[in-house]
């Protein structure tokens, strides 16, 4: 169980009333809060010397982005600050991110995909923590609604091995239109490597001789200052085709 906080651990009663992120959000509306803020109200109470407010934003900052909290499990979350993050609040955590994703997958499977943030939004709590490389195809039709969503290869950590027979064999089984790729990068770096980049070729000279297009090949990784955008799209990078 987590350890209750002592008496001078700072709780949300003990914020200034206009500062108050519960009050705020009533008042201005869930988009006007802050990420620290949202986090804060459901970690509820600070730590010895620090602020819930506080302990929300080194929460953030010990996992390096938010997108990368809204990934882990709750185990993976208390590691972060063990002295500040129990179970119960872990937990919370990650039933609130999680419930989050399946309402964006969600969106997603109803609406169609349509550019490498959907792929994202669709796929980023299932590949961005797997320790080794997968693929997963995603089948649509006419109209870019999924389909179908196949596991079609896992390899090490660094290398992962496809062959054009993977991709295309559910795809004419399934009658799809449409096809994208989606691949991660456990190293968190989304760039290609010279391996994505060949096998990428093979794959869209192979869709146009099939006649079932290739929309894209998102790579799923992290954002970093460098690269803010955590995935590499080859159709939004211009480098899809031959």
């Amino acid at each position: 169980m987590e350890t209750p906080p002592s008496s001078s651990a700072l709780r949300m009663a003990d914020l200034p009333p206009e500062s108050l992120p519960r009050e705020k959000l009533l008042r201005d509306g869930r988009a006007m809060l802050t990420d620290e803020e949202l986090l804060a109200l459901f970690l509820r109470t600070g730590m010895q010397g620090c602020n819930v407010l506080e302990l929300a934003g080194r929460l953030k900052r010990a996992a390096g982005s938010l997108a990368a909290l809204g990934s882990m499990e709750a185990a993976e979350i208390r590691k972060l600050l063990p002295k500040g993050i129990g179970e119960a609040k872990a937990a919370t955590l990650a039933a609130v991110f999680e419930l989050g994703q399946r309402a964006a997958r969600e969106n997603v499977q109803r609406q169609g995909i349509h550019n490498a943030q959907d792929v994202y939004d669709l796929l980023v709590g299932e590949l961005r923590y797997e320790p080794q490389e997968v693929m997963v195809l995603l089948l649509l039709d006419a109209r870019r609604t999924l389909l179908r969503k196949e596991r079609i290869a896992v390899g090490t950590l660094t290398r992962l091995l496809v062959h054009p027979r993977n991709v295309f064999g559910p795809a004419i089984l399934h009658h799809a239109a449409k096809i994208i790729i989606v691949h991660n990068h456990p190293s968190g770096n989304s760039r290609p490597s010279s391996q994505d980049i060949e096998l990428t070729k093979a794959l869209y000279r192979a869709a146009e001789t099939l006649c079932i297009p290739l929309q894209d090949h998102v790579i799923i990784g992290a954002s970093t200052p460098e690269r803010p955008k955590p995935y590499y799209s080859f159709a939004e990078e211009g480098t899809l085709t031959c």
